[in-house]
């Protein structure tokens, strides 16, 4: 496993921001850690990259203890914090060659010395070309905008070549452009590294996360597949339907287990309409009582299709107490 937690618990005070969390993430998976402010996803990635300890439990990265073996835990990880500090009066290349001596990047290679900063550079313009930093490799950091300033803290926490990347809201901020621009290099990073990221935009979790972990309160309430997250069983159904021709609300309403009609296109003061969603009274699929409301009518069903729970209801309904 590249991360392994075992029933870690923080306190802050007397308030409990992790409370007995337990979890395993496989090398190569891209993980997405979902929860409301103060849950305790912030707290959990710190701990992860050894800032703070927790006050129970234990974790390991890479088979790396965070306590007993805090360096080696710190030489494999790649950590993107959520408010992303950097030098903004430095050059972005200048930072990055700061960053590579902080990490030691010369006692990573072998050889005489010119050879050894020839392979430093190297390492240096292939992480600013990864990450899209060839034009601004020569502005002050300061001067970029937000989305490049996100792109310089991903260079930051990819240079040394980590095993584990921790992205703590790598989108935050960023305008439609840079969302998209940020989440196709997530992708392609995650493709050979294990990511764990937070994030508030469930757009981002679904795009990017083969798994996601719900946190509340400290607790972990949910963790799955994204996809299978999405598939959970829900105490209503809706689907929507379209017919050939006008049928009206009152007549819908007598199909059996049907709780609720609207219009989904055209006025509600319309007597009737061809496209309709319907609102089940229990989780039972209502589509073959659609489909046999059609037949007995004389209509034609020009479309029928279940609506899928969006990860962003699956969100509300776990963390709304």
């Amino acid at each position: 496993m590249s991360i392994i937690v075992d029933h870690i618990t923080k306190l802050y005070g007397t308030q409990k921001a992790l409370d007995d969390v337990s979890l395993n993430i496989k090398p190569g998976e891209v993980v997405g850690l979902l929860g409301p402010n103060g849950a305790g996803k912030s707290t959990l990635m710190k701990i992860l990259t050894c800032y703070i300890p927790p006050t129970t439990g234990d974790a390991t990265v890479c088979g790396f203890d965070i306590l007993e073996q805090s360096m080696e835990v710190r030489k494999r990880v790649g950590y993107l914090p959520e408010n992303n500090p950097l030098y903004s009066d430095l050059y972005v290349k200048e930072f990055l060659t700061f960053m590579a001596g902080i990490n030691h990047l010369d006692k990573r290679t072998s050889g005489q010395a010119d050879k050894q900063k020839s392979k430093i550079e190297n390492r240096i313009s292939e992480i600013i070309e990864l990450t899209g930093l060839q034009i601004e490799q020569h502005k002050k950091i300061g001067v970029l905008s937000r989305g490049y300033r996100q792109r310089v803290g991903l260079a930051q926490a990819l240079l040394h070549d980590p095993d584990v990347l921790i992205l703590d809201e790598p989108t935050s901020g960023l305008d439609p452009n840079q969302l998209v621009e940020i989440r196709g290099l997530i992708r392609s990073i995650g493709k050979e590294k294990t990511i764990m990221m937070s994030t508030h935009i469930m757009q981002e979790v679904e795009a990017i996360c083969d798994r996601t972990i719900i946190i509340h309160k400290g607790k972990i309430v949910a963790d799955d597949k994204t996809g299978n997250l999405r598939k959970m069983e829900k105490s209503k159904i809706i689907v929507r339907v379209e017919f050939d021709k006008p049928v009206t609300r009152d007549l819908l309403m007598g199909i059996k287990g049907i709780k609720k009609a609207e219009i989904s296109i055209g006025s509600n003061k319309d007597p009737g309409s061809t496209s309709w969603n319907l609102e089940s009274d229990s989780a039972s699929d209502i589509r073959p009582a659609v489909f046999k409301f059609a037949v007995e009518t004389g209509l034609t069903v020009l479309s029928l299709q279940r609506d899928e729970q969006r990860l962003e209801e699956v969100f509300q309904e776990l963390t709304r107490t």
